[in-house]
């Protein structure tokens, strides 16, 4: 029986990314990063979708050659649908069609935020690998969403819960560009809280109903008491910079683990997951480590490796379609907005 291998294309947002992997196991993962955003505090539309023009084939042609793999070899090409930028979606969009058409392989699309939970059942190929077992809950947290996913199959997610404004990475990043740090704002951050108090400052904790999510208050708040600081102190924030970092991120954490304590309660689930850019974060590891120990939750946390954007998530999840037979028509067009059900 011949192996099924599976090329994924990623480019939802700044990241060009290609992966292979082989009867659900890893060959290879690569990314280019645009490291041109960083200039501008935030990702430019225009300039990522002009960067993954020149990035994807260089980048697809890497991920076959470390994954010794050639093009005719391949089952089928997984490729981000949506959500994201429409520009860098329609590059990998296109690309990935006219590479299955021209191969004359199918063609599989992916909701990334679907991939992003699906990170977990990536295989290196290591023999302690940890798996979820279904039904479980995943935190998925990253700059442009923040949710709580009830994760009944590998194809049936709902998600019961997410923010009604601001996501947890994107309030990071805004409050990180208030006090003057580099964009992504979220890792400098969470390197200067590991050096400050916690409790040094008390910053808006929403009350929003069910399991859904609000950090607009939580950042009014924040610029709010850094406006006053300033007046009685012009050197505020330089003098106080790691307890600021700290209480933040605390604060954060906070609001996500209640709402996420909350559901896995209700719902009597003890495997409980974290995936997205700010899963990454030390302090909200941490925090799922403890509350392993504290309820009883079995925590899968992901390598860093495949927190942020990666083709290796969007090619397992194009696997587990490509073994259901569930494939994409060549007049599908990419989306940018989240739904309830991936």
């Amino acid at each position: 029986m011949s192996s099924t291998i599976i090329l994924g294309i990623e480019s939802s947002c700044d990241d060009t990314s290609a992966s292979v992997i082989c009867d659900g196991v890893m060959l290879s993962n690569v990314i280019a990063n645009q490291a041109i955003h960083s200039s501008y505090g935030g990702v430019v539309p225009e300039l990522a979708s002009r960067a993954h023009q020149l990035n994807i084939i260089p980048v697809v042609h890497e991920a076959l050659k470390r994954a010794g793999i050639e093009k005719h070899q391949l089952s089928a090409i997984a490729f981000t649908r949506g959500p994201g930028l429409l520009g860098s979606l329609l590059v990998g969009t296109s690309f990935a069609k006219g590479l299955a058409q021209s191969l004359q392989i199918p063609l599989v699309d992916v909701n990334h935020l679907q991939a992003h939970v699906l990170a977990h059942f990536i295989s290196e190929g290591k023999a302690d690998e940890q798996r979820p077992e279904f039904p479980f809950l995943c935190l998925l947290v990253s700059g442009g969403n923040s949710q709580i996913v009830l994760v009944k199959s590998y194809d049936n997610m709902e998600v019961i819960g997410q923010t009604i404004d601001d996501a947890a990475g994107e309030a990071f990043d805004k409050c990180a560009k208030v006090m003057g740090l580099p964009y992504p704002g979220g890792p400098h951050i969470d390197r200067l809280a590991k050096d400050g108090n916690a409790k040094a400052f008390v910053f808006n904790k929403p009350h929003i109903p069910d399991y859904n999510y609000s950090f607009s208050g939580l950042k009014t708040s924040f610029l709010y008491l850094l406006r006053d600081k300033t007046k009685e102190n012009p050197n505020f924030v330089e003098e106080n910079l790691n307890d600021i970092c700290a209480s933040l991120q605390a604060t954060v954490i906070d609001i996500l683990m209640n709402k996420l304590r909350k559901a896995a309660k209700d719902l009597n689930i003890k495997q409980v997951a974290v995936a997205g850019g700010v899963s990454a974060n030390t302090a909200l590891r941490q925090a799922f480590h403890d509350h392993a120990a504290k309820y009883n939750w079995e925590v899968f946390i992901p390598p860093f490796a495949f927190t942020t954007d990666n083709a290796a998530m969007i090619a397992i999840t194009g696997y587990f379609k490509y073994l259901k037979n569930d494939f994409c028509s060549i007049e599908k067009v990419p989306f940018s907005r989240v739904t309830n059900k991936f």
